[in-house]
């Protein structure tokens, strides 16, 4: 073992590695957060919730069906997608044309009625949810361990990620969404099924939640609680990068979890609050964020 600024390696990287898990879902959370804001004008307060739900329909479905974590990576999200489409249906599409605040209190709402029956149902202690085998164990680096499973969390986070980013900014589906938000009147002029688009935008952010909820589950044990510690930095991630840039909460997302990493090994007192520190500087430099687009 070597040391790098008087730290033991085996620290360091460690925590990096926990940065960058950390910077994996705050990055997925914050792409599905910058979606549904860019394309519908809506602050999804039920985000976190909707996270929480990912993860407990995969636990419920090993628990009651015996299916695993690699059919539950798929059948969970749509589960969760058709109670957001629900959501958005019933609720979301009369908001989109009024102030942020409306929908921020409303899905703010659903966020504790969710949270809420869950806790209710399954009390607050976390409930375990293990790894599937062919993940278990991990690989020796020499400098220090990295366990298989987190390594599959950051590829799959950063494959999920970017993908999402060349078929929004690179692709005609993606161009239409972009001319929807900006002009509905032509893009319906077209042929184009506007309402059904902005449902499917919806339903694809909060497929990104239930996503990463699902992978959250056997690191982070399921609870009704997950979501919502987890929402006010995530919403802060959105902030700094800038609220509906797609670049930004990736690239913001991974490099605040990297940073706070690293904080919890020099400055471990500031490691909870450093990402909001951040988000006050960038605000008072560039209140449109890091990516966003000044008016």
């Amino acid at each position: 073992m070597f040391e790098i600024f008087g730290i033991p390696s085996q620290a360091l990287f460690g925590q990096l590695l926990l940065g960058l898990i950390n910077g994996s879902f705050y990055a997925l959370l914050s792409l599905g957060l910058a979606v549904i804001f860019g394309m519908l004008n809506i602050i999804n307060f039920t985000h976190g919730a909707q996270y929480m739900l990912g993860a407990f329909v995969a636990y419920l479905l090993l628990q009651h069906t015996g299916i695993g974590y690699w059919p539950a990576l798929i059948i969970a999200p749509i589960l969760v997608v058709a109670l957001g489409i629900v959501i958005e249906r019933t609720m979301l599409q009369w908001l989109y044309k009024l102030d942020h605040l409306y929908g921020l209190l409303l899905t703010f709402g659903l966020a504790l009625i969710i949270e809420g029956l869950a806790r209710n149902q399954y009390g607050s202690a976390g409930l375990p949810y293990a790894m599937p085998d062919s993940l278990r164990g991990g690989q020796n680096l020499g400098f220090m361990f990295l366990p298989n499973y987190r390594a599959w969390v950051v590829v799959a986070s950063l494959a999920v990620c970017l993908s999402t980013w060349f078929v929004i900014e690179r692709t005609r589906v993606g161009a239409y969404l972009r001319a929807a938000t900006e002009n509905p009147t032509l893009v319906r002029a077209f042929g184009i099924n506007v309402p059904r688009m902005v449902t499917l935008t919806y339903g694809f952010g909060v497929g990104l939640a239930a996503l990463a909820g699902v992978m959250a589950a056997p690191i982070y044990n399921v609870s009704p609680q997950m979501g919502s510690s987890l929402i006010i930095v995530v919403f802060a991630v959105v902030v700094i990068g800038g609220m509906g840039s797609i670049m930004g909460a990736i690239v913001t997302g991974f490099g605040l979890g990297i940073i706070e990493g690293l904080t919890k090994v020099f400055f471990p007192e500031a490691s909870n609050t450093v990402i909001f520190i951040i988000m006050a500087i960038v605000l008072l430099v560039r209140p449109a964020g890091l990516f966003g687009r000044t008016a």
